[in-house]
């Protein structure tokens, strides 16, 4: 099969084929002008071959130039004369234009149509598979990070510490504050876990205690009465001292130590309060407003900013290093959507509800797409445009026309003598 690789090509077989068809006409109308000029000379020859050949030949000249009226009459007036209900295309451009994009609007970009398309294709499925291949995700997290590279490069800083910063704020704003922190320290309690924490905290405690001991020693010395002799307020700062070490000491070896009870009471009421005790709910909401509004709150969003900026900017050159943290979490979520096939079929009915949706909303702009395309086309133009495309195949009805119109003299011939 040979394949048309432009419009070049396309016009250069046409131009093959129009010959060929006028050259099967100019035959027959030879064969016939032969023909009528030998029976003229010569009646004496066989008079049933003669009108054989004149009328096979007489029939494939109408059949011939009735083809090529027809063809030509799509695209221009047949020999210049501008007879009625031809250079159709030049004359109903406009229309055709409208007919063109109303027909592709309602029988290609269907919702019917779109979705018989989408429903074997399997989307979501490709596309993990694509990404799960290590070449494709390297190539996805390249062009993900160096993307956001050269955006956080062409704007300011200023403009886009003081974008995220307002972004933030807005954000944390708008955010309940105290329900989060509660469920946050649920899960710190889950299994337990919540005593660990408190062992890093008497850990804390305890070297705080042993790091600051003479200044334990002068705040005794100074609290106690003037009359309290010196070795009294020593022996007071021994047993405060050891009393605090003892009990900190305690409370890591032994897991049913009351304290910890006790620690568990006030985490779970402090809990309970921030889920449902509007005064403790106003009190964290005040806090979160003291801190957002603090200036360290914008410098930290500067110091994040600046630090992110200088990660990605290593990304942005053309032999910028692969992401590898970030290949390795979209291989994860290949891997993941391969490996769940409720969540392809949800990825496959989310992408056809998408692509039915941009359907529906633009299905009526792209049918004015081609109307007006087609509209703004210069009338000469846009049949020499048609007719590149579609003139190859149009020659074969002037060389079937013509043929046919050979056999129906033929047909006629030996009916008009033996019948």
């Amino acid at each position: 099969m040979l394949v048309v690789r432009d419009d070049s090509e396309k016009i250069r077989q046409y131009a093959i084929m129009r010959r060929r068809a006028t050259a099967l006409l100019a035959a027959f109308t030879v064969l016939f002008a032969v023909a009528a000029i030998v029976m003229h000379l010569r009646p004496d020859l066989s008079p049933f071959w003669m009108g054989l050949v004149r009328a096979t030949a007489e029939a494939a000249m109408v059949g011939g130039v009735a083809d090529w009226f027809a063809v030509t009459a799509l695209f221009r007036h047949p020999l210049g004369i501008p007879i009625p209900h031809t250079a159709i295309v030049a004359q109903r451009k406009d229309r055709i234009g409208r007919s063109l994009g109303n027909f592709v609007g309602s029988n290609f970009l269907s919702r019917d149509v779109i979705a018989r398309q989408l429903s074997g294709l399997r989307l979501g499925e490709r596309a993990a598979t694509w990404l799960a291949a290590p070449e494709h995700r390297t190539r996805v997290a390249r062009a993900i990070a160096g993307g956001v590279a050269r955006a956080a490069e062409s704007i300011p800083s200023e403009e886009l510490q003081v974008s995220v910063h307002d972004t933030l704020v807005a954000q944390l704003q708008k955010a309940h504050i105290a329900p989060i922190l509660g469920d946050l320290l649920t899960l710190a309690t889950t299994d337990d876990r919540h005593h660990e924490m408190l062992n890093r905290l008497v850990h804390l405690v305890s070297r705080i205690v042993d790091e600051n001991k003479e200044l334990i020693r002068d705040r005794i010395a100074r609290e106690s009465p003037w009359w309290m002799p010196g070795a009294v307020d020593d022996k007071l700062y021994q047993k405060i001292v050891a009393g605090i070490e003892r009990t900190l000491n305690e409370v890591v070896a032994d897991e049913q130590h009351p304290l910890r009870g006790q620690f568990d009471l006030a985490l779970r009421g402090f809990v309970e309060k921030l889920h449902s005790s509007p005064e403790t709910i106003a009190r964290t909401e005040a806090i979160k407003e003291r801190l957002l509004a603090h200036p360290a709150i914008a410098e930290l969003s500067g110091s994040l900013l600046v630090a992110a900026r200088n990660s990605l900017a290593k990304y942005a050159g053309p032999d910028a290093p692969s992401p590898e943290p970030l290949e390795r979490a979209i291989g994860a979520i290949a891997e993941r959507v391969l490996g769940n096939e409720a969540l392809l079929r949800d990825v496959d009915d989310a992408v056809e509800r998408v692509v039915l949706g941009v359907v529906d909303q633009y299905r009526p702009e792209v049918a004015e797409l081609i109307a007006k395309t087609v509209e703004g086309w210069d009338a000469t133009d846009a049949s020499r445009k048609i007719e590149v495309q579609v003139g190859r195949d149009l020659q074969f009805i002037r060389i079937n026309g013509t043929l046919v119109g050979a056999l129906v003299g033929l047909l006629l011939f030996f009916v008009n003598r033996f019948v």
